[in-house]
């Protein structure tokens, strides 16, 4: 995330109205198999992973590292949020390159259409611009992803450059938190 001591992880659980942001458990395992290996969630991510790789590659608790909550739902995992440090390998010369955060997000495709990612992100942004105030985050997303693109707006990402990588145009968003003024 930022810097390591900036802040402690995992925070407590993050409620929502109807979702419950928190750190990865051992029973989420069946669900990030599922979730990464779905030609659904892959289409605008560079394509699901196979089921039997991950089977035999994913930890016991996979995703525990800073930056990654488990979006849940009636006690079950239905996605994933990422606010990590953007990986200087993915940023395809695309600025601010501060070392600013990055927000992700996969849903598994029942979740789709609830507004749910939009309730996830808006809690974890709201959790990370207490946790480090003023620090931006950015978004990026293919452009034929009509449902990333109307979440980004929505989410208050606003438009730096659009560019082509990894053989599609990718739109790529800055999130500034507002800091109270005192």
């Amino acid at each position: 995330m930022t810097d390591p001591g900036a802040f402690a992880w995992p925070p407590a659980p993050i409620g929502t109205r109807r979702l419950v942001l928190r750190e990865s458990r051992a029973r989420d395992r069946a669900a990030f198999v599922e979730l990464l290996s779905s030609p659904e969630v892959g289409t605008y991510t560079g394509g699901s992973r196979p089921r039997d790789e991950l089977e035999r590659v994913m930890p016991e608790i996979p995703g525990r590292r800073p930056g990654i909550f488990v979006i849940e739902r009636d006690g079950a995992m239905i996605g994933i949020i990422e606010l990590n440090r953007r990986d200087p390998e993915r940023r395809s010369d695309v600025p601010p390159d501060g070392g600013e955060n990055e927000l992700g997000y996969l849903l598994l495709p029942e979740a789709w259409g609830h507004g749910y990612a939009a309730e996830a992100c808006t809690a974890a942004l709201g959790w990370f611009a207490e946790a480090a105030p003023g620090r931006p985050v950015v978004l990026s997303t293919q452009t034929a992803n009509d449902r990333s693109m109307r979440l980004a707006v929505k989410l208050g990402f606003t438009e730096v450059r659009r560019y082509e990588a990894w053989g599609a145009e990718q739109w790529f968003g800055l999130w500034s938190p507002v800091t109270p003024s005192g």
